[in-house]
């Protein structure tokens, strides 16, 4: 059995990982966060990599395209949030870019709930540890949470429920 070489492959294969599909994505990505190629650029030269609006456009529309360099691609997967892989494939077929963009919100806000559901669980295992030690002081902090949650009282008892129970999760 000889060895499989690229010489015994397939070369109408089509590419599912390419540099062309990563353009295509670039594109896409940039689009559906409603960046400017000047905007992905800045925001790739404060990731690490220093690229100008032009290098941008000449990637994702020039002829010739523009190639991308390891350094690129890894930064645009850094700015992008998303891994290296799903770059450079193709983009989904049958997602419009009005849905694609709707799915990126849905994505945004996902991880901005995560993000503020951690940090209300850190803060409310601190106010536990703090309550622990000041017990005392639980008719005043209740009095506060009252006053700074507002005019909602269901808020004010969901709060409460919660610095009383010493966590969110």
């Amino acid at each position: 059995m000889g060895e499989v070489g690229v010489e015994n492959w397939p070369h109408e294969a089509p590419l599912l990982y390419s540099e062309g599909n990563m353009a295509a994505r670039v594109a896409l990505e940039r689009t559906v966060r409603g960046w400017s190629t000047t905007e992905l650029a800045t925001r790739m030269t404060s990731a690490g990599v220093p690229l100008n609006q032009s290098a941008v456009w000449r990637i994702e529309s020039g002829t010739p395209r523009r190639k991308i360099s390891l350094d690129e691609a890894l930064g645009f997967s850094r700015v992008f949030e998303l891994p290296l892989e799903e770059l450079m494939s193709p983009p989904l077929e049958g997602v419009d870019l009005d849905a694609r963009r709707l799915l990126q919100e849905c994505v945004d806000a996902f991880f901005a709930h995560r993000d503020a559901s951690d940090r209300l669980h850190h803060a409310l295992v601190a106010l536990a540890a703090y309550r622990e030690a000041h017990p005392d002081a639980n008719d005043a902090l209740h009095q506060q949470c009252v006053r700074l949650v507002g005019e909602d009282d269901r808020y004010a008892r969901a709060l409460w429920q919660h610095i009383e129970d010493g966590s969110y999760y």
